[in-house]
């Protein structure tokens, strides 16, 4: 028996590795980061619905064809200048390829996707994720890129349109390591998200601040409210342009809970996207506008996704308890002057 990894494998940690990154290559670094861990694995047989209401079920094309996924959003200056690579590729696929478009979630609706679709004539089959999706497969950046070989098993994620994500996709049309077992895929779905609603108490998750303290969203030593408030240390500044209205939002949000927080007896903590976010990044949103609140990286999504939040900015509200009262996001966060009133 040979201790030699499979060509596949070592092919697809040479395009993963690339070449050295540029300075305009954050995010192929980001997204190489996240998805190291995923090379070579079974990929999760998730069940996607897109927004014109089709199933598709990836389980049952693994070992029939390779699969690219491509993760984006509509406010996305990279993923705009790459979609007239995406829709050509999808174009040219051929059938043994399968090209799926997943929006992020985040910060977008159907209807801004499906203008979208109608403006840049994409015709892609295009699904919304509600967060699965990124959790399945480390979402970090967008776009971020994964190609599955034929034979089910993650070859490729990245960042760029360039000759590394070319090469994974004519590498993934031959994959033939041995197709993934049922009860592989079954192993590598991630596991059911316990979601947490109005009315439902807040989880017993420790967290870490990113200044190194521990702390619990439910603490039942505090006999205080709770707010929880989400946000993207970049919404303020990259969507003042493209989303002002939103930049706005965050704006405002930010201003009133720093207010608020100053006067009020609840335990104020906030929560930010790991969505091209990092730690650093996330220091220097604290110190641009001397955030005084406890901040958490959600550099996996994961609370994010149990808290159903698909939006920036959002605050969720428990009481005494820790029983989740109320949920405000967008026009209702905006329009509500006496949420922070606490």
């Amino acid at each position: 028996m040979t201790n030699a990894l499979p060509a596949c494998v070592v092919m697809a940690a040479t395009l993963a590795l690339g070449a050295p990154a540029r300075a305009d290559d954050g995010g192929q670094a980001l997204a190489q980061r996240a998805g190291k861990s995923l090379l070579g694995t079974p990929a999760p047989p998730l069940v996607l619905t897109t927004i014109d209401g089709r199933t598709i079920d990836l389980g049952r094309l693994y070992g029939r064809q390779a699969i690219y996924l491509k993760f984006w959003a509509t406010w996305c200056v990279p993923c705009r200048e790459q979609m007239p690579h995406f829709e050509r590729t999808f174009e040219q696929a051929g059938p043994d390829l399968a090209v799926i478009g997943i929006n992020a979630g985040f910060n977008d609706t159907v209807a801004d996707v499906r203008a979208y679709q109608k403006a840049a004539g994409i015709t892609m089959p295009m699904v919304i994720d509600d967060g699965r999706i990124a959790q399945a497969f480390n979402l970090r950046v967008t776009p971020q890129h994964v190609v599955i070989g034929r034979d089910g098993r993650v070859l490729y994620v990245g960042h760029l349109a360039d000759e590394r994500l070319e090469q994974a996709l004519k590498l993934a049309r031959t994959s033939t390591r041995g197709s993934v077992t049922a009860e592989l895929r079954a192993a590598s779905a991630p596991p059911p998200v316990q979601h947490v609603r109005i009315g439902d108490r807040l989880p017993t998750t420790v967290a870490k601040t990113i200044d190194g303290r521990e702390i619990r969203l439910l603490d039942a030593q505090d006999q205080r409210p709770t707010v929880l408030v989400f946000l993207s240390p970049w919404c303020e500044s990259y969507l003042a342009n493209s989303r002002p209205q939103l930049a706005a939002n965050c704006r405002r949000a930010r201003v009133q809970v720093e207010a608020a927080a100053k006067e009020s007896k609840a335990r104020w903590i906030g929560v930010a996207s790991g969505l091209w976010a990092t730690t650093d990044d996330l220091r220097g949103y604290q110190k641009k506008h001397d955030v005084r609140i406890p901040l958490v990286l959600d550099e996996s999504g994961d609370t994010f996704h149990s808290f159903e939040v698909v939006e920036v900015p959002t605050v969720l509200i428990a009481d005494a308890h820790g029983r989740v009262v109320r949920k405000l996001a967008g026009a209702d966060l905006a329009n509500d002057r006496d949420w922070a009133r606490l």
